[in-house]
C-alpha cells in the first residue's frame, strides 16, 4: 500500500515538475483612466496622445509614424494603409479594429489588449510585444519576422500565414487559436507554448521548435513535416 501510494506522489510531482517546465506568460494588466474623446482631426507623425478614446473612426491612410499611445483605447477603428511605424503602443486597448496593410513595423507594444481584431497584412516585422494578449478576430498575413515577443498570448484568434521568421519568442502562449500555414523560419524561443492550439500546421520552419512546448497528438500530426525536415521517407 505504502509503495502505491509513493507512485502515486512520484507521478504527481512529474506532471507538476511538466507543467512548471514551460513558464507562463504574464499577462498586461491594462487599467484605463477616464478617458477623452478624440477630437483633434487627422493623426500627425510623432504625436503624441495620452489617455484618449478613438471611436469609430476612419484613420485609413493617416500617417502616425512615431507617434506614442499612452492610456488609449482604439475601438471599431478602420485601419487600413495607416502609418504607425515606429509607433509606441502603451497600457492601451485596441478593440474591433479592422483593415488591411497597417503599418506597425518597428513598433513598440506593451501591456496592450488586441480584441477581437480583422486585420489583414498588417506589417510588425522588426516589432517589439512586451505582454500583450491578441483575443479573438483574426489576422491574415501578419508579418512578424525579425520582431521580439516577451509574454505574448495568442487566445482564442485565427493567424492565417502568419510569419514568426527570424523572431525571438520568449514565454508565448497559444490558447484555443488556430495557426495556420505559420512560417517559423529562423526563429529562436524559449518556453512557447503551442499545446493550447486547436489548429498547428506550421509550413515552414519545423526545425526551428526547440524552445517550445506541443502535446502528443500534435506531434502526430507534425510527423510528416519533421519527417520531410530530417529527409525520412515513411513507406508503407
Amino acid at each position: 500500500m505504502a509503495r502505491k501510494e509513493q507512485q502515486g506522489q512520484q507521478e504527481q510531482q512529474s506532471r507538476q515538475g511538466r507543467r512548471e517546465a514551460v513558464k507562463a506568460a504574464r499577462l498586461p494588466e491594462v487599467r484605463l483612466p477616464e478617458l477623452s474623446a478624440w477630437e483633434g482631426g487627422e493623426l500627425e507623425p510623432d504625436g503624441d496622445y495620452d489617455g484618449l478614446e478613438f471611436a469609430d473612426l476612419d484613420l485609413a491612410g493617416q500617417e502616425g509614424i512615431g507617434a506614442r499611445f499612452m492610456d488609449c483605447a482604439l475601438r471599431r477603428c478602420a485601419l487600413d494603409e495607416a502609418g504607425l511605424a515606429k509607433a509606441r503602443i502603451l497600457d492601451s486597448v485596441l478593440e474591433g479594429v479592422r483593415g488591411v496593410g497597417t503599418d506597425l513595423s518597428g513598433a513598440a507594444l506593451r501591456d496592450v489588449e488586441l480584441v477581437e481584431a480583422r486585420l489583414g497584412g498588417v506589417q510588425l516585422h522588426g516589432a517589439v510585444l512586451e505582454r500583450v494578449v491578441f483575443r479573438g478576430g483574426k489576422i491574415d498575413y501578419l508579418n512578424l519576422r525579425k520582431a521580439r515577443l516577451k509574454d505574448v498570448v495568442f487566445d482564442g484568434c485565427v493567424l492565417v500565414e502568419a510569419d514568426f521568421a527570424g523572431a525571438v519568442l520568449e514565454r508565448v502562449e497559444f490558447r484555443g487559436c488556430a495557426l495556420r500555414g505559420a512560417d517559423f523560419t529562423g526563429a529562436r524561443m524559449a518556453d512557447v507554448d503551442l499545446r493550447g492550439a486547436v489548429e498547428l500546421d506550421i509550413a515552414r520552419g519545423v526545425d526551428a521548435l526547440s524552445g517550445a512546448v506541443i502535446s502528443p497528438p500534435q506531434l502526430f500530426d507534425l510527423a510528416p513535416a519533421l519527417a520531410a525536415q530530417l529527409g525520412l521517407r515513411v513507406l508503407s
